[in-house]
């Protein structure tokens, strides 16, 4: 009987085992690819250095240096299910966790406002089946909720800027006069090529650019 058990608690640490190294290697793999596609966007005029995994292969940081004039010290942050450690995967899952891209860096023009953009959907359904009453669906517009009594002029080309950006989603955008000036981050799973990370680093391009052009 105790041999038998030796057996199955020796079974279940070599499972268990095998779990963790393969999906520390999966998700390294993924990591990888999307450092891959940012490095490829940025044309030979960024360089990525300085990589760093944490919390059992689920995050990874990294410094991007960019000759570009809109933004200095550029931090990349990749945030990855917890898969290789079961019991946090699985709640993870359960609250329907994200797989995220942060972008944050300092801007040679620090922007002259505070701005949090978040991005939200609600959705929901009568409890009960049996009712033959349709939904109406509208679309509405951006809502701005603000401190301010007046608007602020420059603010009118980064929120124009961000709506203008059909294509793809984003999770939150944050603008501070304090370092780091600009932080956004993203779904992992709008990144799939190079492409859509060009696409991306031209966006928060074109965002320090209208974020800063009051001081042009």
């Amino acid at each position: 009987m105790g041999r038998l058990i030796l057996i199955e608690a020796g079974l279940a640490a070599f499972l268990a085992l095998l779990w963790y190294s393969w999906f520390v290697r999966y998700n390294r793999r993924r990591a990888a690819g999307v450092l891959q596609w940012v490095q490829a966007a940025c044309l030979g005029k960024g360089r990525l250095t300085d990589f760093e995994w944490q919390s059992s292969s689920s995050r990874l940081k990294a410094n991007l240096h960019l000759s570009s004039r809109w933004f200095d010290d550029a931090r990349l942050t990749i945030r990855l299910l917890p898969r290789p450690l079961p019991i946090k995967w699985a709640v993870s899952r359960w609250h329907r966790q994200q797989e995220t891209l942060t972008f944050e860096a300092d801007m040679g023009f620090p922007p002259g406002f505070h701005l949090d953009i978040v991005r939200h959907r609600w959705s929901g359904q009568t409890g009960d089946k049996k009712t033959s009453r349709r939904w109406m669906i509208s679309h509405p517009g951006p809502v701005v909720l603000t401190t301010k009594e007046d608007w602020p002029l420059e603010l009118t080309p980064v929120v124009n800027a961000l709506a203008a950006w059909r294509d793809k989603d984003f999770v939150s955008v944050r603008f501070k006069q304090t370092s780091p000036h600009f932080t956004a981050t993203v779904p992992l799973e709008n990144l799939s090529d190079q492409k859509s990370a060009a696409s991306l680093l031209g966006l928060f391009r074109e965002l320090a650019a209208s974020s800063s052009a009051k001081q042009h």
